[in-house]
């Protein structure tokens, strides 16, 4: 129930990508501001995430669960809706808003669950996050293109629903509380360089890197996260128990999936341009969306598939080995894109490989942090390595499409990505991939998520 809670908010992640290039028409403005239907996203589920991890360690994680379930709803039935910007971006901030949903329901299982059914129960949980976005694209494409766009909101409202309805009366509470007064002060100034620092790497390719309001925000965002872990180190009930976070332990397995997440969502971008550039490019399949929904499809099952492989090796060997497993199977699917991008098949098998990657190192994760930190900062704890993982793939969206639109070359009557320009990103999710399974050697091995 849980998972499939986590896999009906990420399908959030590619609810409106079939609608990306028509939402200017669509809701009667500019490309520029049509893109903050996206970055509205992006923001509020950073901001999200810590929050409601904290939260649900001191109210109660199936409170928390709820509402967050509960914004999923509103959001979903503000889109289905809307026919202009401001209430599209109101509908995808609350959509956003539900991005605490994954670490909520990790915490729950630490909580409930026996520890023989832990490690692969995470797990499963975990890989929801990349299940829903790869299952949520062919989904999003088939019902933009048969029926009226709204129809995305209230199918994913009529989920929400559904999810809602069962989290109530199936998930038990968790008896395990912190207890004392929220920390205000922590949320508004870590939310505050949050949206600073996202703002600039979303949008620092439409102001220009150097631009006045990119170097602005990048300061400002870096005086306030400052300022704020300053002010976390003093008080008794921090929102992010930094003291915990610089334990080698919870500091490796953050770094490492940041980085990870970096490589993870360089796929995301090269895969779908390539199956729907123009064949006359020599490289490009000329697919449309829904066949490319079909293609990454594939890559979601296999990472929920893989859940128990990755509990049976962190059973073994420890989630240290299985995370530096996962991230040797996604450079492995790296490898062979650089190779084998010349049909429809290629590219199944390539993000099949990196899908088999992502789903042993996203279980191994949760077991890391869990086996680190008391069972009253699972939901923190969780939180911010989910958020470390966004703030990577935030990265790697901003430096991949730098990259392309730089290893371009003009046909017709723009410019398209080269084949050399899409073989250095696929390079580079590679050696980020490598760079995380190197961190991950030096996280100190396993003891018991139980007796954490």
């Amino acid at each position: 129930m849980l998972a499939f809670t986590g896999i009906v908010v990420s399908l959030m992640q590619t609810l409106i990508v079939p609608l990306v290039p028509l939402l200017p028409r669509l809701l009667d403005t500019t490309a520029a501001g049509a893109s903050w239907a996206v970055t509205a996203t992006l923001l509020a589920a950073a901001v999200a995430t810590p929050v409601m991890g904290r939260l649900g360690d001191m109210y109660g994680k199936r409170r928390m669960l709820l509402v967050s379930v509960a914004l999923l709803v509103a959001g979903s039935v503000v889109g289905a809706l809307s026919d202009s910007l401001a209430p599209m971006v109101v509908a995808r901030t609350l959509q956003g808003l539900a991005s605490g949903v994954i670490p909520l329901g990790i915490s729950i299982m630490r909580d409930a669950l026996p520890a023989e059914r832990l490690g692969s129960a995470t797990a499963t949980m975990s890989a929801s996050l990349g299940v829903g976005g790869a299952l949520g694209l062919p989904a999003a494409a088939l019902l933009a293109e048969r029926t009226d766009w709204h129809a995305l909101f209230w199918v994913s409202a009529l989920f929400g629903v559904i999810a809602l309805v069962l989290v109530r009366v199936l998930v038990p509470e968790s008896a395990t509380r912190t207890g004392g007064r929220f920390d205000l002060v922590g949320a508004v100034g870590l939310s505050a360089a949050l949206v600073c620092l996202l703002l600039v790497i979303s949008k620092g390719a439409d102001w220009g890197w150097t631009s006045g309001p990119a170097l602005g925000l990048a300061a400002t965002g870096a005086v306030v996260l400052f300022l704020w872990a300053l002010w976390e180190l003093r008080v008794p009930r921090p929102l992010v128990d930094l003291r915990t976070t610089v334990r080698r332990q919870v500091l490796l397995t953050n770094a490492a999936s940041m980085v990870f997440g970096f490589s993870m969502f360089a796929m995301s971008l090269v895969l779908p341009q390539l199956l729907q550039l123009p064949t006359a490019t020599g490289y490009g399949l000329g697919q449309g969306l829904f066949a490319v929904g079909l293609v990454m499809a594939p890559s979601g099952l296999v990472m929920m598939a893989m859940a128990p492989a990755s509990a049976r090796i962190t059973r073994a060997h420890g989630p240290r080995t299985t995370l530096m497993v996962g991230a040797g199977v996604v450079a492995l699917g790296y490898g062979l894109n650089m190779v084998l991008l010349s049909s429809l098949w290629h590219l199944v098998l390539v993000s099949s490989v990196i899908g088999a990657g992502i789903g042993l190192a996203y279980g191994a994760m949760p077991a890391l942090i869990m086996d680190a930190v008391p069972v009253t900062e699972t939901g923190a704890a969780n939180s911010l390595n989910t958020l470390m993982r966004s703030v990577g793939t935030s990265v790697s969206s901003a430096v991949v499409g730098l990259l392309l639109v730089r290893l371009s070359a003009p046909m017709g009557t723009g410019t398209v990505p080269t084949l050399e320009g899409f073989r250095v990103v696929m390079a580079l999710g590679a050696t980020a991939a490598l760079t995380a399974l190197a961190i991950a050697a030096f996280i100190p091995r396993y003891r018991n998520a139980r007796t954490a």
